[in-house]
């Protein structure tokens, strides 16, 4: 702990004691915890290991993307379908600042990052009683690692369901929301990004069908985070079907 301690400090002591710059001091240092926790992960959870397998699961995900959309998106459909035409909507995603608009959708991922992390520790415990059986029980870093697992990979489920749901609502929002019906939302037709021709119609992409469809988008992976282990449905679907995985690790 000394040794580590130093390492971590003392780098960060030089700026600060010969040139009084403590900016540069606490940038050391941050830097330097940094590094000290990538080895951690590195060598002490098997960081290459996860992160292997991630890409494993993702790539498996995409291949099923459909059947995920499928379960997924009809338990989502009614609100998002309800939510996506009001005015209200178009006005609260259109008019604030990028950094605002920014920091909102940042706010819905940091939600359900939380939450996610909240409930996964107790779910990896039930699942390590539920198929530990007589073994004996894990120790912290054991089970953390099972609970990193664990959240990668709702947290890639959560990512895909709100990605597709974003592409739906773009290519919906092209095809069903003109000049007309954003006037009248938004008092103007809005910042055209792509414009083109199909079927004898002049269809246009804007910036402000990109915001809406980002931000229910947002709300959508937020509620389905949350969904996956409250409602009876979404848990069956998801994650019953990850944790028959984990199970088959113990």
């Amino acid at each position: 702990r000394t040794e580590l301690a130093g390492f971590v400090l003392l780098p960060s002591l030089l700026p600060l004691l010969f040139g009084g710059q403590l900016g540069s001091a606490a940038v050391t240092a941050a830097a330097n915890l940094l590094l000290l926790g990538l080895i951690y992960a590195v060598v002490g959870l098997g960081l290459v290991s996860i992160v292997r397998w991630v890409l494993t699961r993702i790539v498996s995900q995409l291949r099923s993307a459909l059947s995920l959309i499928a379960r997924a998106v009809p338990l989502l459909a009614i609100f998002v379908l309800l939510s996506f035409p009001t005015q209200e909507l178009w006005e609260i995603f259109s008019n604030p600042t990028r950094g605002i608009f920014a920091t909102i959708i940042g706010m819905l991922a940091l939600l359900g990052v939380a939450f996610l992390a909240v409930r996964l520790p107790r779910e990896a415990r039930r699942l390590e009683d539920e198929a530990g059986g007589d073994s004996p029980p894990l120790r912290r870093r054991q089970l953390f690692n099972v609970e990193l697992v664990m959240f990668v990979s709702q947290a890639t489920q959560v990512l895909l369901v709100s990605l597709m749901i974003g592409v739906f609502l773009t290519v919906f929002g092209v095809l069903a929301v003109d000049d007309e019906i954003r006037i009248r939302w938004l008092e103007s037709p809005g910042n055209e990004l792509l414009g083109f021709e199909l079927f004898g119609e002049h269809l246009e992409l804007t910036a402000e069908l990109l915001r809406v469809a980002t931000g229910l988008a947002a709300f959508s992976g937020f509620y389905f985070s949350i969904a996956i282990f409250t409602d009876s449905t979404y848990r069956h679907e998801f994650l019953e079907e990850m944790t028959s995985e984990m199970r088959e690790s113990f």
